[in-house]
């Protein structure tokens, strides 16, 4: 069973951090009031302001930042600003042996979760495919908000992950599996193939979604996760949505599932709203849940924070 950090409460400290691109002032100043408005405390890394091209400073400079975070005692949750290129450079500066000593809750997506599998495979840690500092705004639906702080403040258990009204899961091959969740973005898990990053699918659950990709090099990415035997090797197949992502000489992302995913016969829900998409589910990476695709559930069968 992986380690579950501490449950967030009111009045708690959100460490800030920028860990791949950079994010405009004033977005994470907004973030910042929001979080303090709503009853926290802050504290902000040194580099989260930082901008030098396409990253927000150096590999080494955002994991210090990273480090720094999970070594105050006083920081309960650690919050990136955003995801963008890069993270995946920060995770040979981490010391996963610190990380271990000291579980702090991590939510985030896109590039982010290449972090949250790195925590789950070297510290154990759960993280969560969740709510970054960009989307603490009055724009962000209650579901997205719901969601994240029924993850991070509560113990419920078990805990259905509903999508919210009007975005109906779908099943396509039938199945009833139990096991670790893992994966995240598309395009950040294939970039890791190969490398001591790689994220094991073996005797797990797979949650995979995309942003602003055509759907031709969606087929691509999807197809070298099955070269590769991570398809082959999982439980079974959450798929999240493509928001964005174009259709390609007329083929659509269903259609694409339907080609590449149903003949594998795993176990196949699609649909979950999930991280670029409008609406997001807190999925927890790490978590032991029940994909049962004959009833079109996906359950976190434990508490994802502890009461430490």
């Amino acid at each position: 069973m992986a380690v579950r950090p501490p449950i967030l409460r009111p009045g708690d400290t959100i460490g800030v951090v920028t860990l791949g691109s950079p994010l405009a002032e004033q977005t994470i100043d907004a973030g910042i009031v929001t979080l303090q408005n709503m009853g926290f405390k802050v504290v902000v890394g040194r580099h989260a302001y930082d901008s030098t091209g396409f990253l927000a400073g150096s590999d080494r400079e955002r994991a210090e930042d990273l480090m720094n975070m999970f070594r105050n005692p006083n920081v309960r949750m650690i919050m990136p600003t955003r995801g963008g290129v890069g993270v995946a450079g920060i995770l040979p500066y981490l010391d996963f042996a610190v990380i271990a000593h000291n579980p702090k809750i991590l939510s985030g997506y896109s590039d982010v979760t290449v972090l949250l599998n790195a925590l789950y495979q070297y510290a154990d840690l759960i993280g969560f495919q969740s709510l970054m500092l960009l989307n603490f705004n009055n724009r962000t639906p209650a579901y997205d908000y719901n969601q994240f702080f029924t993850a991070t403040s509560t113990v419920t258990s078990p805990r259905v992950i509903e999508n919210p009204p009007g975005m109906p899961l779908t099943s396509l091959v039938p199945g009833n599996v139990t096991g670790p969740l893992v994966g995240g973005n598309l395009t950040s898990f294939t970039d890791v193939l190969g490398t001591p990053y790689d994220i094991p699918t073996r005797g797990r659950i797979l949650v995979l979604e995309e942003t602003h990709e055509p759907i031709n090099k969606v087929y691509r990415m999807l197809n070298r996760l099955k070269l590769a035997g991570k398809l082959n090797d999982c439980l079974g197949i959450v798929m999240g949505e493509c928001t964005n992502c174009p259709s390609a000489y007329g083929v659509t992302y269903r259609e694409v599932i339907r080609d590449v995913l149903v003949p594998i016969g795993k176990p196949l829900m699609t649909g979950l709203a999930t991280a670029h998409g409008r609406f997001k589910a807190a999925v927890p990476i790490g978590a032991r849940v029940n994909l049962n695709t004959f009833q079109n559930t996906l359950t976190v069968l434990e508490p994802t924070v502890s009461l430490g």
